[in-house]
Order: structure tokens, then sequence, then C-alpha cells
């Protein structure tokens, strides 16, 4: 360190002196040549200005400060110059070059590009305004530089006016692409903006979210700041500080800045990544403050810092912590390094920089390795007024300093250029000087299009050639030195980074470690909630609420599910698939049913069989006979119907379900209708209603037109509304596999039918309740439509407020009270009968019973029908009993009629009178 202070005050004290007396003085290296070639590059540091820090007369500034990459450049140019002057390029023609040290400073470099401006071939510097340069002939054909973006946005706009080309090798600010600005401006590396993305694309793959940026005051810092800003937003990057630093080491408040930044960077105790946008001038004096402060980061250098020999040589710099950088992709530079072996034999026609590091090295003779770079940084410009006998330019010191990307970028343009003069020179007499014009070679330069060192070079709209870069990481070797490491290739196009083996990727894998967030990492399943910080990047971690999820760390937002198909619970980070459920036939409700189900099916046979035992017995014949049977169908119909209920919906059973059991009950209610009509008939006596009766008593016309009628309503309802399968979504995880009814009114409409006709039948039976005792079905239909209504009226608000898979269940249960109560209260008391009362069960017993009841029946109607004068003349017995005889005759005729027996019934206990022989012969009749 005590070298570094030596060397710089012996620099000022010797700056006094002035370096520009005569314009040619402001020369750096010159070789004639047909076409001359313009060269602007930083071969020193900053100017040195007046004890107030600012210029007091209009002269050229001394320069201190020496820069090898700028001298390399410089150098790497005129080599380039000579190897298309020694190939078969431009035969006949030979390329000279001008070259200039812009001192790090647009001033020089602006004062450089006037000389470029004037008349060529002149005894004086005259710079002529015209309105229109197009066959103006400037000193230069072609300017390659500068090394910095804001001196060559100063240069380019003095070379708009007559359109002279300008290449840089370095200068990769983003607003230079802008052709409106900048038309005559072209560059051999890719725009900061690919930088930026490249940066950004690290940052984001590392975990990084927290991070500081360094850039200098100027056009190349600024452009800088905003392009990775953009990128910085893209990918949710947080900058904690922008910290910025005047560009030129002699504005007096860089050491102020320099102390702002350290002490913001010591604040910061979460940023452990660090961006950096400076000229290497620049960061050798921010790291010197870095290392006393004993700072340790990662620092992400840009193209301009990222391969400094300059700063990598700072003793114990590997204390700064890790450094990754971006360079521009390099070619073979074998040729170069050739090139600086025999530079002592190589012949110059004036190169006063090369005879100034010359000097330099003899200055610093007794120098270890590692800090002569420091050495020769620190001397001032005034040394080359010097000379000396012995040049020793310690090749081995110049090769190990070279930038292969800087010197590739610059050949790059040499030949660029050459290959644009080829295009013109065709036909043209190009050792002329007026043979064409500096607009006429930007114009070929802008359709070049050629393979050097194996790879495609051309020029694209905004006059960039996208080359691409080579990630570096900064490793230390054995001997102490610093080893710039390729360890990845950025890909502008396919914005991707490529590596050559698995260890780098390995090492380009290992970068997650190093941790730089303002906020712990949020989990998948967790969704980050900013804070009261400004940054989004200091949040906080929430759990995602149920039906949402984060698949990825560090989500903004819950993304919702599918409420369909899926649902995930709280702090889910995935959705998962609902669960399809239906009422399955392993359910104990289902099963339950189902035996319930087939204990009726069973009670349906068992009954079946002992009607056919019996079939000739009065309670079958009294039952209906062959009615029975198509009643105790249809029930099994209905119980069959209840099953298709259970199980996986599907079309077939969703459709058949609700028709098999309307058509099979609306059957069983107009079979029970028809013995109620019958039952009815049988034992009125009221002439009106018996006539009613007698016309609707028509056994398969009525039940055929009653189950033609529902038969057309679900017809037209499987036609028009067929039901259907559905997905019901409402549960939050579950999808209820359910048939849609198709049309509730549809639905509503069958299920009425039924009701109206069970109606009916309890209407006609409530009438016949009072039939005799061992004949009385009339009381016990009465209580099976009872027991069918509520059930129905039970089901309609359960069925509506039901929900689920049990809701199928809900309309089985009724089916299946229905038909229970229907087979119940129709068969089961025949049944006892013909077990338990077999002496009930004759036709003597059934006969007895029927006359004691008609004759109750018909002498009370007899009684009731006869006027009260009549009963006062008992003598007239025959005309009584003819009036008698018309209601009891008719009454007992219709029970005859009703009943069909179809037998002679003699009877010995029935009385003999006149009257009771006319009844009984009435009776003999059922």
């Amino acid at each position: 360190m005590a070298l570094y202070g030596l060397t710089i005050t012996f620099g000022i004290l010797i700056s006094g002196l002035r370096c520009c007396l005569i314009p040619d003085d402001f020369v750096g290296a010159r070789a004639h040549g047909d076409i001359i070639i313009g060269g602007l590059f930083a071969v020193h540091g900053k100017m040195v200005n007046s004890a107030k820090g600012y210029p007091q007369k209009p002269a050229i500034q001394n320069c201190e400060g020496f820069e090898m990459q700028g001298f390399l450049q410089l150098l790497a140019m005129a080599h380039a110059i000579d190897m298309v002057n020694n190939s078969s390029l431009i035969p006949g023609i030979k390329l000279g070059y001008e070259i200039y040290d812009t001192c790090s400073e647009a001033t020089l470099a602006v004062s450089a590009a006037l000389r470029f401006l004037s008349t060529y071939n002149t005894s004086v510097e005259l710079l002529t305004f015209k309105c229109n340069y197009s066959d103006y002939t400037p000193k230069v054909k072609a300017v390659i530089g500068d090394s910095y973006s804001e001196v060559s946005i100063a240069v380019a706009r003095l070379l708009n006016t007559q359109l002279i080309p300008q290449i840089s090798h370095s200068s990769s600010a983003e607003i230079l692409s802008d052709k409106f600005r900048f038309p005559a401006f072209m560059r051999t590396i890719p725009n900061d903006s690919y930088q930026t993305r490249a940066m950004a694309k690290l940052i984001h793959f590392s975990g990084w979210n927290w991070i500081g940026i360094i850039v200098m005051d100027d056009d190349y810092g600024r452009s800088a700041l905003e392009s990775f800003s953009i990128q910085a937003d893209k990918i949710n990057v947080c900058m904690a500080f922008k910290e910025i630093i005047p560009a030129h080491l002699s504005d007096s408040t860089v050491q102020v800045r320099i102390e702002e930044t350290i002490n913001k960077i010591l604040s910061e105790t979460r940023v452990n990544v660090i961006v950096a946008f400076l000229k290497p001038s620049l960061l050798l004096k921010l790291f010197i403050k870095v290392m006393e402060k004993k700072i340790q980061r990662t620092w992400i250098a840009s193209d301009s810092w990222s391969i400094s020999k300059g700063i990598s040589s700072i003793p114990n710099i590997q204390s700064v912590g890790q450094v990754i950088g971006f360079t521009f992709k390099s070619g073979d530079t074998t040729s170069f390094q050739d090139y600086i072996k025999n530079l002592n034999q190589q012949k110059f026609e004036m190169n006063r920089l090369l005879d100034q590091y010359a000097v330099l090295m003899s200055d610093c003779p007794t120098v270890k390795y590692n800090d002569l770079y420091g050495c020769v940084t620190n001397y001032s410009k005034e040394a080359r007024t010097r000379t000396v006998k012995d040049k020793s330019l310690r090749v081995d010191f110049l090769s190990a300093t070279i930038h292969p990307g800087f010197v590739y970028s610059t050949q790059l343009a040499v030949i660029a250029i050459g290959h644009a003069i080829q295009k013109l020179c065709l036909y043209r007499n190009c050792k002329n000087p007026n043979a064409f014009a500096p607009w006429e070679l930007l114009q070929s330069l802008k359709t070049v299009n050629f393979t050097y060192m194996g790879r495609r070079v051309n020029f694209d709209s905004g006059g960039d050639a996208n080359s691409g870069y080579d990630v570096v990481i900064w490793k230390v070797g054995p001997d102490g030195k610093i080893n710039f490491t390729i360890f990845a290739e950025y890909d502008n196009e396919k914005d991707i980074f490529l590596f050559n083996s698995q260890d780098n990727k390995n090492e380009f894998k290992y970068l997650k470690k190093i941790r730089s967030r303002c906020s712990d990492e949020c989990k998948p399943g967790q969704m980050k909630k900013t804070s009261a910080s400004q940054h989004t990047c200091c949040y906080e971690c929430v759990a995602c609420p149920e039906n949402h999820y984060t698949s990825e760390s560090d989500m903004d937002f819950c993304i919702k599910c599918n409420n369909k198909t899926h649902w995930s619970p709280v702090n889910s980070s995935v959705c998962l698939l609902k669960k399809i459920e239906f009422l399955r036939w392993d359910d104990g409700l289902a099963i339950v049913l189902l035996i319930i189900s087939f204990v009726g099916i069973f009670l349906i046979f068992t009954i079946a069989v002992l009607f056919a035992k019996n079939f000739d017995t009065p309670v079958v014949k009294a039952s209906g006979g062959i009615l029975c049977y198509v009643i105790l169908i249809s029930i099994l119909l209905s119980f069959v119907s209840a099953v298709f209920f259970i199980g996986e919906p599907v079309d077939f059973k969703c459709k058949v379900r609700q028709t098999m059991f309307g058509i099979s009950f609306t059957v069983v209610v107009a079979c029970i209708l028809l013995k109620s009509i019958k039952i009815l008939l049988a034992f009125t006596f009221e002439p009106r209603v018996h006539s009613i009766l007698k016309f609707l008593y028509r056994p398969f016309t009525l039940v055929f037109v009653c189950t033609g009628i529902q038969m057309i309503i679900c017809t037209t309802w499987l036609v028009f509304w067929s039901p259907y399968i559905k997905e019901n979504f409402s549960l939050p995880r579950t999808i209820i596999l359910e048939c849609d009814e198709g049309s509730t009114v549809a639905f509503g409409i069958m299920l009425g039918y039924i009701a109206v006709l069970a109606f009916a039948c309890f209407i006609f039976a409530f009438r016949g309740r009072k039939l005799p005792e061992n004949y009385n079905e009339a009381k016990f239909i009465t209580f099976g439509m009872l027991i069918y209504f509520i059930a129905w009226i039970t089901f309609i608000p359960i069925y509506v407020t039901t929900f689920g898979i049990y809701l199928p269940a809900v309309e089985m249960i009724v089916i299946l009270i229905s038909s229970y109560g229907i087979l119940s209260c129709t068969f089961l008391p025949k049944c006892y009968i013909i077990l338990y009362k077999q002496d009930t069960n004759t036709k003597s017993a059934f006969l007895k019973m029927i006359y004691k009841y008609s004759s109750k029946s018909a002498s009370t109607l007899t009684v009731s029908q006869i006027p009260s004068n009549s009963l006062a003349l008992p003598e007239r017995y025959g005309p009584i009993q003819d009036e008698t005889k018309r209601p009891g005759i008719s009454s007992v005729s219709c029970i005859s009629n009703s009943f069909s027996f179809h037998e002679m019934l003699v009877t010995t206990d029935i009385p003999t009178t006149r009257n009771r022989t006319l009844t009984r012969k009435r009776l003999s009749s059922i």
C-alpha cells in the first residue's frame, strides 16, 4: 500500500509539465497509408486538473494513471491493421492509422475527433463547414473506439455530421443502439441490455432477490442502471441500494461518495451480492476501502472490470469475497500473443505511448510481478518526455495482462472495416483518397457478413455484433495470483447459460448456497405478503387458504384450484383431485336398503305361492284372483326400480329407475282403484251411486287407460327432457355423481298423476270402510293409501333439503315405504286369514257373512224408503213386499253381479220365509 501512495504522489509532483505544445504532440501513434483509420483508446485513467479542481484555460490538460488495457487495445489495432495489409483482403491498398489517447475523458476525445473531421492532406488543421458533406474527404475514413460509452457518445455526435463510421470495441451502453441519434455508430460487442439480462438471469437462478448496485455517473453507468432495473423488476429482484460514484477520478467528490457507499454496504447486512458497473480505476479505490473495512461480499462484475489485471493484482484482493464477472466472448489471440513477444522487433512509424510504457518499465525494474501493474498504473503521462536507451518492455507482463475479449473485439473492428473496403474497392481505385466517402463505407459496413476465427460476423439493425458473453469466476491459483476461469457461456439469442462440463455446471449451481435475501424464502404452499417496506422483496410468508396453492417458492399469490375438479387444504403446494362419490353398493345404508328390497321381493314370491295354492278359496277370489298377480308383479317391479338408485349412475339407470317406478306403481294403484270400485259396487244399495260405479267398473279398460296415461307422460319426459348423468361440484372436496331428472316439472307430473289415482282410491275405499268384517279390504286400502300419502308428503321437503350421495337413498326409502305399505295392507291380511282363520275362508262362511250384511243393509234401506202412511197398513203385505222387493232385490242383485264365485249355494241355516227365500235365491247366484 505504501508503494501505491508513493507513486501517486510522484505522479502528481511532475504533472505540472505540459504534454501538448504543438498539435502533433497530441497524437499517440501514427502510420501512413492509402486509407487512414482513426483510433481512440483510454491509455490513461484521468486528466490532472488545476488546484481548483477544474480547468482554468482552454488547453489540453495533463493525464496520469497508465491503463494497460487501453494500451493493449492500441497495440491490438496496430497489429490487426498490419495483418490486413499483409493479407489478400485488400491487395494493393495500405491501411494507415492515427491513434489518440483520450485519458478516459470526453474532452480529449472530442479534440481528437475534431482532427479526424479536418480536411484530408492539408498543411494546416482545417475543418470546413458545409451544408452537405457527401463529397467531403476528411482525414480518416473510419474511427475505432472509444473504450468508454460516455466518450463514444460525445465522439459519435461529432462524427454524425459527416457519417464517419465509428466502431467501438467496448462501449456497451444501450443508448448507442439508437440509430436515430447515433446513425454512424457500430460495435463488435453486444449492448448492455444483453449483459444486464444475463446478470439478472444469474441472480434469479441463484435465488438472490436483495442486492445492491454501484454504477458510475456517466452515460454508461446510468444506462446500465436503468437497463438492470428493468430486468430486475421482471424477475422480482429488489435493489436495497443504488449508489452512484462520479465517473472521473479528477472529481473532488469521488472519495466522499466512496465513503458513503461503504457505509451503505455496512448498513445493509442482508445484502451479500453487489453488482458493479465501474471502470477499473474507480473500483480500485472502492476495493481498497472495502478491504480496510473487512467487508466480504459476492461481486457481480460488468465487462469493464471482470478480468481487469489492475484489480486482480491488488494484494489480498480475495478478501473482498467472490467475484463473478461477464466478459465479451473472445477468439484465438495466439497471433497477438506472438506479436507482443516480438514487440521489440516491431517497427512503428511513431508510437509515443509505447515509448512511455518503456520508460515506465525502466522506472519499475525491481518491483515484484504482483505490484508491477500498480506501479505502471500510477505513473504520470509526463514520463514519456524522458527517453531510455535500452527498452525493457517486459513482454511477459504484457502477455499476462492481455484481456482476450477486448483484443478480439478490437481486431474484429479492423477486420470488419477491411471487408467493407474490399466491397467498395472492387471497381474503384482506392489508392485515391477520394475514391469513396466515409458515409459510403458506413453503408458497406452495415451489410458485411464474414467468418472470422470460425465465427460468423455481421451487424444487426442496431449496429451491434451479438457475440454473447463468457461468465468468469475469480479463483486464487497456487502462486497466489487470481485466475479468471470461464465456467459458463451466455447465449444472447436463446437467453440460456451453456456449460462445457458437468463440473462447471455444478459450480454454477453452488452459487445458490450464497444467501442474499431481504426475507426468508416462502415455501410451496405459502405466498408472499408485502410488509410495510417499500420493497416487494421484504415480505411475510402466509399460508394459502383452502382451495388455493403455490407450487413454487416465493410466489406472489396463491393460485386457485379448479373448484369443479380439484381441491386443496390450507398450506397446500398442489391441487388434489376431488373424490368421485355416489351411493355405493358397499355403503352401510345402501346395504340395509338392499336387504329391505330383497325382503320385499321375497315376500312377493311367498305371497304369490301362497295365493296360487289357495287360488280357489273365497279370500283369494274376493281379492281379485288374477288381478292379485298383476298387483304383485307391479310391486315387484317397484322394488326392482329401487335397486337402480344404488351404484354408479349410468345413462341407463338414470332413465329407467324413475319411469319403471312410475309405470309399475301406476299399475298397482290402478288395480287397487279397480278393487275399490268393485268392493263399493258390491255393497252399495243406492241406485244412483250404483249406476255410476257400474259405469266405472271396466276392469281392463280402467287399468289400461290409467297406465297408458302414465306411459305417455314418461315417454314425453324421456324424449324431450331425458334424465342424464350429472357431476355435482358444489362440495369442496367431492364430486357427487348423480342422476339429474332432466325436468323437475315432468318428474312432478309423473308423481302427481300417481297421487291423483291414489287419492281416488282413498275416496272409494273410505266410502267402503264399513263393509263386512271378513271382507273389509276397503279399510286396508284406505290405510295403505294413507301410508303412501304420508311417505310422499314427507319425501318432498326431505328431497329438496337433502344434499349429497344419500339423496337417491331418500327416494329409494319412500319407494320402499310405499311398496311395503301397499303390499302389507293389500295382501298380509288375506295371508293371515288363509293361514290362521281357515274356518272363515269357506263359501258358506262368506255367504253367511254377506247374507247378514245384505239383509241388514236391505232392511235399513227398505224401511227408510217406505212412506209413513204405508206403515199403518200391515195387511197390505203384497204391496209392501213389492216395495221391499225393488230396493232389496236391486241391492242384492248388485252384490251378485259383483262377485264371481258362480256357484249355487244351499244353506240349511237360512230361514224359509217367503222374504228370506227370495233373498237366498238372489244370493245363490253369487
